[in-house]
């Protein structure tokens, strides 16, 4: 008899691992997502890419404000008599009275290797923080934020220079090729979960617009981490003359003066400890440019201290 899986997630990172949950044969008896919010650009409500995925394959799609206090949605649930839960960002939080209504429990897969970087930004601080790789640990959820043991860790190398989104996308790749193993595995009870070391925890906060802001005392190792970690929201920016200027991309080099200072007409700027040349830029309302696109227009001159203006 099928084994009946329920699917947690809402973004673009969650739906590869669906996709293919789907296209090997597994029964999902429902799929749940945040509900549509209104966009950034206006009062037109936008599915998440779970729903939209979901609804192109007639999936019973519920998509609940919260879970916690909901008499109505926790019979529902309870009526699937689910053997397992699969969990991939949904962004709301799974209460107690839930977990006892799947067979083999709730899990949940974290783009990270656990206990480092618990918490909503796992992806953006491990580059943040120069980490050299990264992966997926499967989970199974308890009561405590991404406290739960683990059944497995797929691991990556974090590359060099690389962003937040082609990370994203190569650890979604890992764990949509992982799936069938990880829900085979538990379903046949050929697997142990294992307790985490909560003494190495470290915990990924959620990521904070102002975090973008470029602080040129810093080492320059540490702002091209900001730049490529938080590619491409909110991405790392500096202020000149009252306009906001992102950098989309940038390298290190090796050149000292003071912090802040152009060193070149082609924006190579000063920091803490080395320098950073920049190599792609985007001018607040602005569409991005490389730079030697950029610097023809530019009023950002050689000898301009950051700092100053």
């Amino acid at each position: 008899m099928p084994k009946k899986i329920a699917f947690m997630g809402t973004p673009i990172f969650s739906v590869p691992i669906l996709k293919n949950i789907y296209q090997n044969g597994y029964e999902i008896s429902a799929v749940y997502t945040q509900p549509p919010r209104k966009s950034n650009r206006g009062q037109k409500f936008e599915k998440s890419p779970i729903h939209s995925f979901a609804e192109t394959i007639s999936f019973d799609v519920r998509t609940p404000d919260q879970l916690k206090n909901n008499k109505s949605e926790y019979e529902y649930f309870k009526k699937l008599d689910l053997d397992l839960v699969i969990i991939v960002a949904y962004g709301i939080i799974i209460p107690k009275e839930f977990l006892s209504l799947s067979k083999e429990g709730f899990i949940n897969l974290h783009a990270s290797i656990l206990p480092r970087w618990r918490g909503a930004a796992p992806i953006q601080r491990s580059i943040m923080s120069q980490d050299k790789e990264t992966g997926i640990s499967v989970m199974k959820i308890n009561e405590k934020l991404d406290e739960g043991d683990i059944s497995h860790i797929f691991k990556i190398n974090i590359e060099e220079n690389e962003n937040a989104q082609t990370l994203s996308d190569r650890l979604s790749a890992l764990a949509s090729d992982k799936i069938s193993e990880v829900i085979d595995s538990i379903i046949d009870k050929e697997v142990n979960f294992k307790q985490q070391d909560h003494s190495q925890a470290t915990y990924a906060k959620k990521i904070k617009k102002i975090e973008g802001l470029i602080d040129w005392n810093d080492r320059a190792e540490n702002i091209i981490g900001k730049i490529n970690g938080l590619f491409p929201y909110p991405g790392g920016y500096f202020i000149y003359r009252g306009e906001r200027y992102k950098i989309l991309k940038a390298q290190i080099s090796f050149n000292k003066d003071q912090p802040g200072k152009v060193l070149s007409s082609d924006l190579e700027i000063s920091c803490g400890e080395n320098s950073i040349k920049i190599l792609e830029i985007q001018r607040e309302g602005k569409k991005s440019q490389k730079i030697n696109e950029f610097i023809l227009g530019s009023k950002i001159e050689k000898g301009t201290n950051l700092f100053n203006v």
